[in-house]
C-alpha cells in the first residue's frame, strides 16, 4: 500500500522520542508534529534531518485502514497500547 497523500496520521497519532527539526525532544503522542504542512504533507520527506522512524514507516491496510480517519483511529490505538 502507498501511504495516502494527506493523511498525516502517522505523523499525529504516535510519539515519536528522537529528535526532529524543531521538536528537538521529540514530539508526544497526539501532538501535531511541528514537520507536517497545511496539508498534511511532511516538509522533512526525502530530507537526511528526518527521523528513522519515520522514514522506516510502511503504510498498511491493517495499520491505515481505508481512510484517513481510520487510520488515526488504528494508530492511536497502537500508541496507546504499547504506552
Amino acid at each position: 500500500m502507498n501511504c495516502r497523500l494527506g493523511c498525516g496520521a502517522c505523523c499525529i497519532a504516535p510519539s515519536i522520542s528522537t529528535p526532529i527539526p524543531g521538536m528537538p525532544n521529540g514530539k508526544p503522542a497526539g501532538v501535531r508534529c511541528t514537520q507536517l504542512d497545511k496539508e498534511n504533507l511532511c516538509l522533512l520527506f526525502g530530507n537526511p534531518s528526518r527521523p528513522a522512524v519515520c522514514e522506516d514507516f510502511q503504510a498498511e491496510i491493517g495499520i491505515c485502514g481505508t481512510s484517513n480517519e481510520k487510520a488515526l483511529i488504528n494508530i492511536t490505538a497502537l500508541e496507546q497500547a504499547t504506552a
